[in-house]
C-alpha cells in the first residue's frame, strides 16, 4: 500500500504540471488566431509578443522548479518507503522466527495427525471394562476409565502394626519381604486367582466378572481367604477393603450399614459405573471387630497414609483394646460438609477366615424388579473351579507343555508366569512430562490412557516401551486381541514427529514410585523398537488369525503410525554415514560415570565408547533398524501398500559387506561399536584440599568418586568388551547363514570365558575390562555380566533359525540351542522353587535371582522357551 500511495502522489504532481502547460497553450493559440490584428498594431504587437514570451518563459521555469521539487519529494518518500518496507520485513522475519520456534516447541506434545488407534474405549468394550488393572496393588479392581472408581485391599496383623503404618500391606513393595505372591491363574479377561504368603498368613485372593445382561461392565465378586500356617503365631488379621474416587471422578460414594446384618457396604454412583452397591459377605470364620472410615483422602497415592492417620484405639464389650477406624470423618467448609471420596471398611477376624465382596451394578433396573446378584459363597466356589478347569485346558492347548513331558510343578510354574503377565496388565491415565531442544523446560504431553503390561509390580509398575515388545511375544500367543489392544494404546502415544516416550508415568500412583531423574522424557531419546518383534511373530505364526474379527483393520490403522515411527528412528538416530546409527541421549559431560550410560538402548550401563560424540556408531541399533525395515516390507505386502522402499532399505542394511565395513573389528574379528574410546578409565576419590574441605564437612560424607582418564581416547572399535551388543547381528538374524563370522560369533557364545554359563548367556564376557565393574560408586553393575532372559530368548530364537537352514553351521547352532534352552529352563525353575519368584536377572556365577522381584515381565518369556514358540 505504501508503494501505491506514493504512485498516487506522483500522479498528482504530474497533473499540476500539465495544468500549467495547458494554461499557456490557449494563450499561444489565441495570439495565432488574431495574427492579423496583432500585426496591424506594430510595436504594440511586439511588446505584447515579448510580454507573452516572457510570461511563457516564467511559466516554464515555474514548471521546471515544481518538477524539481516534486522529484525531490518523490525521492524522499521512496527512501522513507524503503526503510518502512525493510523494517516491516525485519518485523515479519522476527515474528516468523518466533512463530516457528513456537511451532517447534509444540511439536513435542502434538499428537500424530491421523485416525486414532483405540476405537473401542471404556464401555464400548464391556468385557474388558472391569479388571485387575492396578498392578501396583497386591489386590485391587478398577475400570478402564480415565477417572475410574477404584477398589482395593490392605491388611495387617494387629500385633505387627508399627510406627508410620509399618506392617500395613497395600502397594507391592520389596521392603515388605513377603515370602511369595503372584497370580496362579489369570485369563486376562474374566477371572484370576492369587496366592500371597505373608507369614504366618497364607492369603488367597480371587475374582470373577459377570458381564452378561448388565450395563457398565456388569458385576463381579472378589474373595479373600486367610489361613494361618503356624499355630505359634498371631491368629487374627485385619482386612481393609476400600472404595475410592479419583481426584476428577464425577460421582459420589456413601457407607451403608444395617446393624442386624453383617452385610455392610458402599453405595455409589459415577459416570463410569452408574449406580452400584458393594456388599461384604463373611463366608467362614469369626469376626472380632468391624469399623469403617468415610473421609476425604488427599490423593490416590495417599490412601494407606489416610487410613493410618485415622486409626483409633477402642475397647470392646469384653474390655479388650483393638485398633479400628472412627467412622465418618468429614471436614466442613463453613456449614457445608464435603462429600467423601474414600471409604474403607475394616474387618478384624480370627483365621481361618473367608470374605466375599460383591459388586452389583443396579443401573437400568426398576425399583420393583429383582436385580440378579453376583455369585457368593458355594456358588462362587463352583464357578471359580469351572474357570480354573477352562484355563488349564486352554493353557495346554496353547503351550503343549504336558505333551512335551514337563512335570506338574514345571507346568504350574509356567502357568504362574503367564498369569502374572496377564495379571500385571494395568490401565493408566495421565500425561507424561516431556522436553525437546526447543523447550526451555519440561512440558506436559497430552493426557491419554495406556493399557499395558508392567515389568515388575513392585519396582516398575508402569509402562516401558522396549519391555512391552517382549511382553507382546507372550501375550500374542495367549490372546491376540489383548495384544493388539495394547499396541493400539501405545501407538496412540505417538506424536507428530513419530516419537513415543520410552517410559510412561501416568497418574498419581505411577508417579509416586518414580525417582525424579527419570520422570522427564526427551524427544530425541529412543528405545529399541521391539514391537516389530511382535509384528514379525504375528506375520509368521498368526497370519490366518489376523484375517479374522477385523484384526486387519487394526493393522491398517497402525500402518501410517509405524511408518512415522520407523521414519523417526531414521531421522533422529542416524549416524554420520549411510547405514550408520547411534543411540542419542548419552551424557558427554558426566564426571561420575566410569562409562556414560546409554539408557536409550535398553542396555543401560553396557560399555560403549568412553567419550560420547556425534560420530560414534552403535551396532545394536543398526540391527534393530535393519530388522524393522524387513518387517515393514512384509507388512506393506500384506496390506497391499508400496513395499519397494522398505525392501530396498532392508536389503541395504542387511548387506553383510556393508555391516562388516562399519562394525567388524579387524583386530578381533568381532562386531563392535565404533567411537572415541579408551579403556584406561578409573573411578577415584578426589584428594582432600582446603578448597573442598568445607563441602565435605557440610555434607558429612566423603567426596563422590569421579572418573579419571589415564590415557587419552582415540577413534576406534570398542572391541575390548564383548557381550550382548556385539552379538546383535546374530540375535536379529542379520548375518548370512554361511558367514564365517557367524561361526566365530557362535563359538564366542559357547566359550565359558566369554558368554557361556550353565545358567544362560551372561551379558558381558569375563575378559572385558568392565566386567562386573560399578559404573559409579552408587551404581552396581547391571548389564555387565548378569544373565537376562529377554536376550537369551532372542539367542534361542536365532539359533533355532540358523539351525533350520541347511549350511555349514546348522548342526552347531542346533547343538548350542539344545544345551542353552535346557540350562535356562532348569535354572529359572530352580530359582522359582527356591524363592517363589521370577527375577529381573540371574547371577552368572551362581545362577541365583538378582535385581527386583517379582519380575514377571520379559522373564516370563521362559514359557515360550519351554514351548519353543519363537
Amino acid at each position: 500500500m505504501a508503494r501505491q500511495r506514493n504512485n498516487s502522489n506522483a500522479a498528482g504532481s504530474s497533473n499540476k504540471s500539465n495544468k500549467s502547460s495547458n494554461h499557456s497553450t490557449p494563450t499561444e493559440n489565441s495570439g495565432s488566431s488574431h495574427s492579423t490584428k496583432l500585426s496591424n498594431s506594430g510595436s504594440r504587437a511586439s511588446t505584447t509578443g515579448s510580454s507573452t514570451t516572457s510570461q511563457i518563459g516564467n511559466e516554464k521555469q515555474k514548471s521546471r522548479n515544481h518538477k524539481k521539487k516534486a522529484t525531490f519529494n518523490l525521492s524522499s518518500k521512496l527512501i522513507l518507503d524503503k526503510w518502512k518496507t525493510l523494517i516491516g520485513c525485519v518485523c515479519l522475519a522476527v515474528a516468523s522466527y518466533f512463530g516457528y520456534l513456537g511451532y517447534l516447541e509444540t511439536r513435542v506434545n502434538t499428537p500424530f495427525d491421523n485416525q486414532k488407534m483405540v476405537t473401542r474405549a471404556g464401555l464400548d468394550n464391556p468385557e474388558l471394562y472391569w479388571g485387575s488393572y492396578r498392578p501396583l496393588n497386591y489386590f485391587g479392581l478398577k475400570t478402564r476409565d480415565p477417572h475410574a472408581l477404584v477398589t482395593g485391599l490392605m491388611w495387617y496383623a494387629p500385633s505387627n502394626l508399627g510406627h508410620g503404618g509399618k506392617g500395613i500391606r497395600h502397594w507391592c513393595d520389596m521392603a515388605d519381604n513377603l515370602d511369595k505372591y503372584g497370580w496362579t491363574h489369570h485369563d486376562g479377561r474374566n477371572f484370576g486367582m492369587q496366592e500371597i504368603h505373608d507369614l504366618p498368613f497364607e492369603i488367597k485372593t480371587s475374582f470373577i466378572k459377570y458381564t452378561a445382561g448388565k450395563q457398565f461392565g456388569g458385576d463381579w465378586t472378589a474373595r479373600i481367604s486367610v489361613k494361618n500356617t503356624s499355630k505359634a503365631w498371631d491368629r487374627s488379621i485385619s482386612l481393609i477393603w476400600y472404595v475410592a474416587l479419583d481426584e476428577r471422578t464425577n460421582g459420589r460414594i456413601n457407607y451403608i450399614s444395617d446393624d442386624k446384618s453383617p452385610e455392610s457396604g458402599v453405595y455409589g454412583e459415577t459416570l463410569g459405573t452408574g449406580e452400584f452397591q458393594l456388599r461384604f459377605h463373611p463366608i467362614k470364620g469369626k469376626i472380632l471387630h468391624k469399623s469403617y472410615l468415610s473421609t476425604v483422602a488427599p490423593s490416590l497415592s495417599k490412601l494407606k497414609e489416610t487410613v493410618f492417620t485415622h486409626f483409633r484405639v477402642f475397647t470392646d464389650k469384653k474390655g479388650q483394646r483393638y485398633v479400628g477406624l472412627p467412622g465418618e470423618m468429614i471436614s466442613h467448609n463453613g456449614n457445608i460438609a464435603l462429600d467423601p471420596n474414600f471409604i474403607a471398611i475394616q474387618i478384624t477376624a480370627e483365621v481361618n477366615f473367608t470374605l466375599d465382596i460383591s459388586y452389583q451394578s443396579i443401573s437400568g433396573f426398576s425399583i420393583n424388579k429383582l436385580v440378579p446378584k453376583p455369585l457368593t459363597g458355594r456358588d462362587f466356589t463352583n464357578s471359580l473351579q469351572d474357570h480354573v478347569l477352562a484355563f488349564d485346558k486352554r493353557f495346554e492347548d496353547t503351550f503343549n507343555l504336558k505333551v512335551r513331558g514337563f512335570s506338574v510343578d514345571e507346568i504350574n510354574f509356567a502357568k504362574y508366569a503367564v498369569s502374572n503377565m496377564l495379571g500385571g496388565i494395568g490401565y493408566f491415565y495421565g500425561a507424561s512430562k516431556v522436553k525437546s531442544v526447543y523447550t526451555s523446560k519440561a512440558v506436559p504431553y497430552w493426557k491419554s490412557a495406556l493399557y499395558t503390561a508392567v515389568p515388575s509390580r513392585s519396582f516398575f509398575p508402569r509402562g516401558f516401551l522396549w519391555d512391552e515388545g517382549f511382553h507382546g511375544l507372550l501375550l500374542s500367543s495367549w490372546d491376540i486381541d489383548i495384544e493388539l489392544d495394547i499396541m493400539s494404546h501405545w501407538f496412540d502415544l505417538l506424536n507428530i514427529e513419530g516419537w513415543i516416550p520410552r517410559e510412561q508415568i501416568l497418574g498419581v500412583e505411577a508417579m509416586a514410585k518414580v525417582p525424579e531423574e527419570f520422570v522427564i522424557q526427551h524427544n530425541l531419546n529412543a528405545n529399541p523398537p521391539t514391537f516389530f518383534l511382535v509384528l514379525k511373530k504375528l506375520l509368521k505364526h498368526h497370519k490366518a488369525e489376523l484375517g479374522e474379527n477385523r484384526r486387519l483393520d487394526v493393522l491398517e490403522r497402525l500402518y501410517p503410525r509405524l511408518q512415522a515411527w520407523f521414519s523417526w528412528y531414521n531421522i533422529t538416530q542416524k549416524g554420520d554415514e549411510p547405514g550408520a546409527y547411534q543411540w542419542r541421549g548419552r551424557d558427554p559431560n558426566t564426571e561420575s560415570e566410569l562409562n556414560p550410560k546409554t539408557l536409550t538402548s535398553g542396555l543401560d550401563d553396557f560399555p560403549r565408547a568412553s567419550h560420547p560424540t556425534n560420530r560414534e556408531r552403535h551396532v545394536d541399533i543398526r540391527c534393530w533398524i535393519a530388522f524393522a525395515s524387513g518387517v515393514m516390507a512384509e507388512l506393506s505386502t500384506l496390506l497391499g501398500k508400496d513395499d519397494i522402499k522398505y525392501y530396498e532399505t532392508a536389503s541395504f542394511l542387511q548387506n553383510n559387506k556393508l555391516l562388516n565395513n562399519q562394525h567388524l573389528s579387524p583386530y578381533t574379528g568381532n562386531y563392535a561399536d565404533w567411537g572415541l574410546h579408551t579403556d584406561s578409565v578409573v573411578l577415584k576419590r578426589p584428594q582432600l584440599t582446603q578448597k573442598n574441605l568445607q563441602r565435605v564437612q557440610q555434607q558429612h560424607q566423603p567426596l563422590e568418586m569421579v572418573r579419571i582418564i589415564l590415557k587419552q581416547p582415540d577413534y576406534r572399535y570398542v572391541d575390548s568388551n564383548f557381550g550382548y551388543v556385539n552379538i546383535f547381528p546374530f540375535l536379529l538374524e542379520i548375518l548370512d547363514h554361511d558367514s564365517i563370522y557367524l561361526e566365530k560369533l557362535m563359538r564366542n557364545i559357547r566359550d565359558s570365558e566369554m558368554l557361556w554359563t550353565k545358567y544362560g548367556l551372561r551379558s558381558l564376557s569375563k575378559t572385558s575390562p568392565l566386567y562386573q565393574k560399578r559404573n559409579t560408586e552408587h551404581d552396581p553393575p547391571y548389564w555387565r555380566g548378569a544373565i537376562w532372559v529377554n536376550i537369551n530368548y532372542l539367542a534361542l530364537r536365532a539359533l533355532r533359525h540358523y539351525g533350520t537352514i541347511e549350511g555349514p553351521y546348522a548342526a552347531y547352532a542346533r547343538e548350542i540351542y539344545t544345551e542353552l534352552r535346557e540350562n535356562l529352563i532348569e535354572n529359572i525353575f530352580k530359582e522359582y522353587r527356591r524363592t517363589g519368584y521370577l527375577w529381573e536377572q540371574y547371577d552368572d556365577i551362581t545362577g541365583q535371582g538378582k535385581g527386583c522381584y517379582p519380575f514377571t515381565g520379559w522373564s516370563s518369556l521362559i514359557v515360550l522357551i519351554m514351548s519353543e514358540k519363537y
